[in-house]
């Protein structure tokens, strides 16, 4: 940490991915590589005030631990200008095979959260009976509600992931089995294993082998279009001098 701690000239938005095994890295996990990350790569970072400054890195809607992502972003501060792409190339270097770094842009207006408002998921299901998973899906849209539980810190909350899911469909060509879903995030975020305990609730579904959950993106909700807009995609250009 440099002795005078300078004022952040620029803000950068980083999108990266759990892959393989590092989808078991849990948030306070990828916070420390993350952070040793920026030393290694050389990333003049910007600094909090207080008696315990940290690098000025601000996380949004973590993937939960043992879930795959190709979308998961933050925006650092940076004391400096620097150049997105030599930003991305460094860090994805300092980081371990698994914990890639996909893009890297400066941040446009608004705040990165924001644009985060939902999530698309892929959900294998090694094993299941196409046409069962099918029937479950149909039956888990036609209800109203979906009340299921999560055990918490602080005890049993209810969550009701049919008030979430955007929209839900079985691929039953595809091998294996795999729900393609659209989640809406809210407080608290319904998980790809609450949407999976919703169909066993409602039609008595249950993988025969563990699932395999992928978050494929994250963004703004379209309600015309039915898709997700990319939160990275109207980042300034930069105009080197």
């Amino acid at each position: 940490m440099p002795h005078q701690q300078l004022p952040a000239v620029q803000k950068l938005r980083v999108r990266f991915a759990k892959r393989g095994r590092l989808r078991f890295t849990s948030h306070r996990d990828f916070q420390r590589a993350f952070e040793r990350a920026l030393r290694r790569a050389d990333v003049p970072m910007a600094w909090s005030q207080g008696f315990t400054p940290h690098p000025r890195v601000s996380y949004a809607g973590a993937a939960p631990t043992g879930a795959a992502s190709e979308a998961e972003y933050l925006e650092l501060a940076v004391t400096r200008v620097c150049d997105p792409g030599q930003v991305r190339a460094a860090l994805d270097a300092a980081l371990p095979p698994g914990l890639d770094v996909v893009q890297v842009v400066e941040a446009g207006p608004g705040a990165l959260a924001d644009r985060l408002q939902a999530s698309s998921w892929a959900i294998e299901l090694p094993g299941a009976v196409p046409e069962q998973a099918a029937a479950a899906v149909t039956e888990f849209l036609a209800a109203a509600s979906v009340p299921v539980e999560r055990l918490t810190k602080n005890g049993v909350r209810k969550l009701d992931p049919r008030a979430a899911v955007l929209r839900l469909s079985a691929d039953t060509a595809a091998d294996p089995v795999t729900l393609r879903t659209v989640v809406r995030h809210q407080s608290p975020t319904v998980r790809p294993d609450e949407v999976l305990a919703g169909l066993r609730l409602v039609a008595g579904f249950t993988p025969p082998q563990p699932p395999r959950a992928v978050r494929l993106a994250q963004g703004e909700w379209d309600d015309d279009t039915g898709e997700l807009a990319d939160p990275l995609a109207d980042a300034p250009e930069r105009h080197d001098t």
